[in-house]
């Protein structure tokens, strides 16, 4: 009888929190260990640029599960111990220890690590109140600095940092976000839906700088200025860099595995190794819900992907098919999106008032609808999740005394 080497987790967030839970609710019995390179039990990231940073959410409900629930379900944790190599002809991870773990099936949760911002005129003492926003200890950093009076600098105006933004203007702090398109998130929702967003920052006090970039960051006495590209400056007493997230491939690429823009998975999250599988932000799926391959950088995959693997691990079948989702809270604006779009081709349809409760829904060439969103429209989210992939009424969806569904 073959020995059982069990299953070895690779990653502390969400994704290899869920996968071990996963594992165990699915029936599997073998070994399993999870890996972390922080020391840290695994723990969510949406928290860290929302509740826990506004101060709304206490430091514990970031964790997937407290420590005796592992011990419980016999799951080896092994914190502060990154993985170093993986070889997948010997079945074996190599450890930052130099201990070799045997396994028979290997999950890859590794995420995505920040891009970095050029930093070349700064000495090390200003290089440290440049911030980045990734993990536990950064949330836990930035948050020492929200407090009134605090000048702060958002480089980027993604999802995080306006978050970001939202959580410090709740603080007191004065911010700039900088942002090198006209209106912020416009990749993502395209410039009409985009401009609600906009509008709440400012109506906030923000101070939104559109269509820059950054030049560079220099010493200004003790705090940093930022220079721009149509030559304006701006004095900071901190910087949050919020320029994107790239996936951390670095394991899966020195093992030899299939990787473009993410780890190459087919359906069921297995890459191009039978025995290896990857899950969450770092995972470049066949995702059968849009009819194509998809990374998506979201806590809706990181939560549900784990499930998929576990089943697919102890034999099933099944494939990850649920919709994109992803969601946002910034001042009183709270937004659930479904699906996914092209804002640059798809047309978009909005019902009710940018400047308030609204719902959006992005219609393809064939007259369906790619994905929809809301904004402080929760008696109608179902409906809006139910809207993708279907033919768009427009009469209909327009017609605000008319239900959604």
């Amino acid at each position: 009888m073959a020995e059982v080497r069990g299953i070895v987790v690779v990653g502390g967030g969400l994704a290899g929190g869920k996968t071990v839970e996963a594992l165990r609710d699915n029936g599997y019995q073998g070994p399993v260990t999870l890996l972390a390179a922080e020391p840290h039990l695994p723990y969510e990231r949406p928290p860290l640029s929302k509740g826990f940073l506004a101060g709304d959410d206490e430091r514990d409900s970031v964790f997937v599960h407290d420590e005796q629930w592992y011990a419980d379900h016999q799951v080896t944790l092994r914190l502060g111990e990154s993985v170093t190599a993986v070889d997948t002809a010997a079945h074996e991870v190599e450890t930052s220890s130099g201990e070799r773990l045997a396994y028979d099936r290997l999950v890859l949760a590794t995420g995505s690590q920040p891009r970095l911002l050029d930093l070349p005129d700064l000495d090390d003492a200003h290089r440290e109140r440049v911030l980045y926003l990734r993990t536990l200890d950064d949330s836990e950093r930035l948050k020492g600095w929200l407090r009134e009076g605090v000048r702060l600098a958002v480089v980027g105006g993604g999802w995080i940092g306006l978050e970001v933004a939202s959580a410090a203007r709740g603080a007191g702090v004065e911010v700039t976000v900088v942002e090198m398109d006209s209106v912020p998130l416009q990749r993502v929702l395209g410039s009409t839906v985009a401009e609600a967003f906009a509008q709440a920052h400012r109506a906030h006090g923000v101070d939104l700088r559109t269509g820059v970039s950054v030049e560079g960051v220099t010493a200004s006495g003790q705090g940093l200025r930022v220079a721009l590209s149509d030559g304006s400056q701006v004095e900071a007493d901190v910087v949050l860099v919020g320029i994107g997230i790239v996936p951390d491939t670095a394991l899966a690429e020195a093992a030899g595995l299939a990787v473009d823009n993410g780890v190459l998975t087919d359906a069921q999250l297995r890459t191009s190794d039978p025995d290896v599988f990857a899950v969450g932000d770092v995972a470049n799926a066949d995702y059968p819900a849009v009819g194509r391959r998809l990374r998506v950088e979201h806590w809706a995959s990181a939560l549900n992907q784990p499930a998929v693997v576990a089943r697919a691990i102890v034999g099933g079948d099944d494939t990850y098919d649920l919709l994109p989702y992803f969601f946002t809270d910034q001042y009183d604006l709270g937004m659930e999106y479904h699906g996914i779009a092209d804002p640059q081709r798809d047309r978009v349809v909005v019902r009710g008032q940018l400047d308030g409760a609204f719902v959006a829904a992005w219609v393809g060439d064939d007259g369906k609808v790619r994905a929809a969103m809301h904004v402080n429209c929760w008696d109608d989210a179902d409906a809006v999740k139910a809207l993708v992939g279907q033919p768009l009424d427009e009469v209909r969806f327009t017609d605000t005394e008319a239900p959604l569904s």
